[in-house]
């Protein structure tokens, strides 16, 4: 039922800037979390940041003071600016909604979008 489409991405230099979207189709819970994760080739799929529906954010060591979450409530849309991009930074970015059911734990996932950061 729910349904998250990412836009957004593409090639950036090295200390530019790109702002991702991601669209939520469905009813957000209070008790969701929404977040956006990354997937560099050969590596884990990481949590970059996250933010509750009251608005408290969390964010991965490696892009606190250049990234920042946030959430549009009118229109379902969650977004992530990425400021002072670096190579390392190179990645599909994937949006995410966490749901706790009780008995277990739902993740939702977007189809990604590739951000490339490359002189």
């Amino acid at each position: 039922q729910v349904q998250l489409v990412e836009s957004g991405g593409g090639l950036v230099q090295p200390g530019g800037s790109l702002r991702l979207s991601c669209t939520i189709s469905g009813i957000i819970f209070s008790s969701d979390v929404l977040g956006w994760y990354r997937q560099a080739p050969g590596k884990e799929r990481e949590l970059v940041a996250d933010i509750t529906t009251t608005g408290r954010t969390n964010y991965a060591d490696s892009v606190k003071g250049r990234f920042t979450i946030s959430r549009d409530r009118a229109k379902n849309t969650l977004y992530l600016q990425m400021n002072a991009l670096e190579p390392e930074d190179t990645a599909v970015f994937y949006c995410n909604l966490r749901r706790n059911l009780g008995s277990k734990m739902n993740h939702y996932w977007g189809q990604g979008t590739q951000v490339t950061v490359s002189s």
